[in-house]
């Protein structure tokens, strides 16, 4: 009966550890309004939390050229941080199927409480809260792991290469001098 019992007990465990990677966030989503994307990996004891930085920002320089900043931090020492690598979430924590923690809003210089939970293999719901009374939601969709410096340089046209003409041979007869 004790064996039974370990043996049941070890298998159920297997299970819900086999269930748990369905529900990791870990990857690359673009957000709900497309203007970001956001690389999330575990972090923290044992690898058990979920940290995310911004990995690709589809206004990531000002008008003048310059890289856009963190501008709007309550922090002024922060304030000149790119947005591009900037983390958004540090260590959420996980909550049954989801992720629970802060998140960073680098537009508005505010943390808001957020939860992360997968809705499929392609989407994640982020529902944040600002003191509890200010509730928003987006869907984020999954994108492919992608070198973002290499996807904008195959995105540019491809230089044009000219064949190369060979020199004709000489024949037996010119290079004898007949």
């Amino acid at each position: 009966m004790r064996v039974a019992l370990t043996a049941a007990l070890f298998l159920s465990s297997l299970t819900a550890a086999q269930a748990a990677p369905t529900q990791d966030p870990s990857g690359t989503w673009l957000t709900g309004d497309g203007r970001a994307k956001v690389r999330m990996d575990r972090c923290g004891p044992a690898g058990a939390n979920i940290c995310g930085k911004v990995v690709w920002v589809k206004a990531a320089t000002n008008e003048d050229g310059t890289p856009r900043t963190d501008i709007k931090n309550p922090d002024p020492k922060k304030r000149t941080r790119p947005v591009l690598g900037l983390t958004l979430l540090d260590n959420l924590k996980p909550e049954e199927s989801k992720f629970s923690g802060e998140i960073y809003n680098a537009d508005e210089g505010k943390m808001y409480q957020v939860s992360l939970e997968r809705e499929s293999g392609s989407e994640l719901s982020v529902s944040g809260c600002l003191l509890k009374i200010l509730c928003g939601s987006q869907t984020w969709t999954r994108v492919p792991d992608v070198n973002q410096q290499a996807a904008n340089a195959a995105s540019e046209p491809a230089p044009v290469l000219k064949p190369v003409q060979k020199a004709a041979k000489a024949t037996p007869k010119a290079a004898a001098g007949e």
